[in-house]
């Protein structure tokens, strides 16, 4: 969909089915208990306009950690991979994202009109939309950071490593405080006081020539785009990685920092709580990931391959 055409994509899909926008309604009595236990995975694919092909970002991956996630809050997921896929790259196709798109699958409790919390069944219903999202990866863009009063939630309080929607409150909260206090992002602790993830975004250090990042046991999600930065640290900058605890003062020592996820791709953060991080500007090891980053994900890059699931996009008829 070009800029100025319309407001949203002409498709979505919906409990098994590709459906006009318009034609895609629940009545407002459905809203309320039926996201509390809801799961989803935030997709992206990249366009590469000299190829006309759109690259959807370790597909299989995100739809393997969306069927972990409807396991965990006990909501069966009635579509295999195969189905899912087919209906990501059919709406793609249908809704001619040309551009930068965000694709996300939403899993949620279905019939919950009238019912009350314990009378809620695992009847699941599933939907599909797409929107553009350009990316920031090469515009220099720079952050902020705070560490947060807020605690990250912990495994036996409401498992963050799945992405149920519930959780997203908590960095939200997080987030609000950063911003009513000046700054760009926040960096919640866990309950062993060490550092978990940002909203919506995990966490990695540069320091002493190595990639430091918060190991799966820290309270936070476990992460497609964390790991596939990591791999092309180790293979592509040859940098040892180390998963472990990370103290919130080690950030304020650190070389560079930088927060990473399907939304926050690769974000430099130059100060943390009025330190400035290394120099205080976008750091040598973060801009060469982020270049790398790019070229993978547009297709530019040979290497992982096998991390790029391409939609190939009819091509337009020359304007007269």
């Amino acid at each position: 969909m070009s800029e100025g055409q319309q407001r949203h994509p002409a498709y979505l899909w919906w409990n098994g089915q590709q459906r006009a926008w318009e034609d895609a309604t629940v009545h407002v009595t459905d809203l309320g208990w039926s996201t509390v236990g809801a799961v989803f995975e935030g997709i992206r694919g990249y366009w590469n306009p000299d190829t006309e092909q759109l690259h959807v970002f370790r597909l299989a991956e995100h739809l393997r950690r969306l069927a972990m996630s409807t396991k965990l809050v006990r909501l069966p997921l009635a579509y295999d991979e195969a189905a899912l896929t087919g209906a990501i790259t059919d709406l793609l196709t249908a809704n001619e994202s040309r551009e930068d798109t965000y694709i996300r699958p939403l899993a949620y409790t279905g019939k919950t009109s009238g019912k009350r919390f314990a009378q809620i069944g695992s009847d699941a219903e599933l939907l599909i939309n797409t929107h553009p999202m350009p990316s920031h990866l090469g515009t220099g863009m720079t952050y902020t950071a705070k560490v947060s009063s807020w605690t990250r939630i912990s495994d036996n309080v409401m498992p963050p490593r799945v992405k149920n929607l519930s959780n997203y409150r908590n960095g939200q909260l997080a987030g609000y405080e950063a911003t009513l206090d000046g700054y760009d992002t926040a960096f919640l602790l866990n309950t062993r006081g060490q550092v978990a993830e940002a909203p919506g975004a995990c966490v990695m250090m540069i320091r002493d020539g190595k990639l430091f990042t918060p190991d799966s046991g820290a309270s936070i999600l476990e992460s497609i785009t964390r790991d596939a930065l990591m791999t092309m640290a180790r293979e592509v900058l040859g940098m040892e990685v180390v998963e472990r605890g990370i103290d919130r003062t080690e950030l304020y020592m650190a070389d560079e920092v930088f927060t990473c996820g399907t939304a926050a791709e690769v974000t430099p953060v130059v100060d943390i709580d009025k330190y400035p991080i290394g120099a205080g500007e976008i750091g040598p090891v973060t801009a060469e990931l982020d270049r790398v980053f790019q070229d993978v994900l547009r297709g530019r890059e040979s290497r992982y391959g096998q991390w790029r699931t391409t939609v190939d996009m009819p091509v337009l008829a020359p304007v007269s």
